[in-house]
């Protein structure tokens, strides 16, 4: 059974930084995509940033190119965004998620509970 566990949200500023990390278990971590997704208040879940098996690819959401950055640390079994010049609209719930395969493109099909991020302007 796969477990996500996501830490490191809070509130911040507007311009600050956040480190959210994600630690799984269960089924071996590092040969699937990971994912960041966030949900913020009355909206839909939003994709944010993908990261491939080996962390050689990664993708983001136009919103965020630039500010944020996905990395993983296979030995680990922990994957990471790091959120720079926050904005007010970034603010939500974040959720890890696990791929069914390697590649950033994989759908995904483990959640994990999510930490909230809240910005204030």
């Amino acid at each position: 059974q796969v477990q996500l566990v996501e830490s490191g949200g809070g509130l911040v500023q507007a311009g600050g930084s956040l480190r959210l990390s994600c630690a799984a278990s269960g089924r071996i971590f590092s040969t699937y995509a990971m994912g960041w997704f966030r949900q913020a208040p009355g909206k839909g879940r939003e994709f944010v940033a993908a990261i491939s098996w080996t962390g050689a690819t990664t993708d983001y959401a136009d919103s965020v190119k630039g500010r944020f950055t996905i990395s993983r640390d296979n030995t680990k079994n922990t994957v990471y965004l790091q959120m720079n010049s926050l904005k007010p609209e970034d603010t939500a719930v974040y959720y890890c998620a696990r791929g069914k395969y390697g590649s950033i493109s994989s759908e995904f099909d483990y959640w994990g509970q999510g930490t909230q991020v809240t910005v204030s302007s």
